[in-house]
Parts: structure tokens; sequence; C-alpha cells
């Protein structure tokens, strides 16, 4: 089983993340900064550090999507720097993370998911982080590691965290678990719901 379960996952779940809160994210900043600088002066900077934002998120996610990893690394480095403490940060975070995975140094890539699971700054980027790792981990055979990431049962990816628990599950070869597990994420959003519906096909022909 892939660490991402299709090869845009993690874009497309930052990408549905700020569509839903790009604008709470830009508000942040302004309710952050708004009183170090003063409302007036506040309006020039805004209009400046929102369009930087938004062509350094933009350029990381096409260079995540396009594989190409310099690219990716100069953009998330770019957003860290630039953006400490902010969800951009956390971005770039995420997308080292996937970076690492990418080159084979998954040692690398759960250093950095666990450091944004630690922080729990944006609850819905914390779990797209307790995803990966709950994957990563469960590749590697860490059972008891994965499970300890996937309890979240609401929000935009409870869908996923239930086709995760599934695969733990099946992993377990707790058949009934497993597909108790995955007929609760055909109820949610998931990516790829295609797949979700072979692995519960799959079952039912195991089933005795």
């Amino acid at each position: 089983m892939s660490t991402y379960q299709t090869e845009e996952e993690q874009v497309e779940a930052i990408k549905r993340w700020w569509k839903e809160n790009g604008t709470s994210v830009i508000a942040g900043l302004v309710i952050g900064l708004g009183g170090v600088f003063g409302w007036q002066a506040w309006g020039t900077y805004q209009d400046r550090v929102g369009a930087e934002a938004s062509t350094a998120f933009s350029q990381l996610v096409g260079a995540v999507q396009r594989g190409d990893s310099q690219s990716a690394s100069k953009q998330a480095e770019l957003l860290k720097e630039n953006f400490e403490g902010s969800s951009y940060a956390t971005f770039a975070a995420l997308s080292e993370a996937r970076l690492h995975m990418e080159a084979g140094e998954s040692d690398l890539a759960k250093q950095k998911l666990n450091g944004i699971i630690q922080q729990g700054k944006v609850p819905a980027l914390t779990q797209m982080a307790q995803l990966s790792l709950a994957r990563i981990l469960l590749n590697e055979g860490d059972l008891a590691g994965a499970e300890q990431q996937v309890d979240v049962t609401s929000g935009s990816f409870a869908g996923e965290f239930a086709v995760v628990r599934g695969d733990i599950a099946h992993a377990k070869g707790d058949l009934e678990g497993a597909a108790a597990a995955y007929t609760e994420a055909m109820t949610h959003e998931v990516n790829d719901r295609s797949l979700l519906q072979m692995k519960l096909d799959d079952l039912a022909v195991a089933k005795p």
C-alpha cells in the first residue's frame, strides 16, 4: 500500500483545506500583526504579504505536484522563513515530509510529521500529518503506532481516517473490523472511492 493512496492525495488535501480556510489564514495574520503595525500601515503590508504568501504557496503546491523536489524544497524554506509560526510553515513541513518519503528517508519524514502533530496549531493540518504518519507506520508494520494516530471520527478527513483504520484491522487479520471501518468510510468523502469499494469487495470474497 502506498503512503499516499493516490499520487496527488496530499496536494488535493492541501488545496481543499486552502479553499475552506485560506481567508482565515490571512485574517489570522491581520489579527496577529495589526496591533504592531497599526491598521493604516497594515493595509499596504497585507496586500504585499498576502500576494507573496499566495505566490509561494502556489509554487510549492505546483512543485510537489510536478515532483520537482529542488523547487519544492526552496519554496518550503521560503515559507518557513517568511511565515514562521503560521499555517504556511506547517504546509512547508508537510511538503518536506512528503519529499523525504519519496527520497526513501522515512525517519526524517516521521520527524517532520511528529513535529506538526506535537504543535497542533491547525486541526486540519494536524490531521493531515496524522494520516501521513499512520500510513508510514502501517507500511513499516508498526500497527500499534499507526493506531495511535487514527482515532479521528469527524472533520474533513474522517473518511480517510476510517480507511486507514480498516487497513490496520485488515493487517491484523480482523476482517470484520476492516469491513466495519471501510463501510464507515463510505459514509464520508474519500479521495479514492473506487479503491475503497474494491477493498470492501475483496473482504466479501474473503469471508467464509
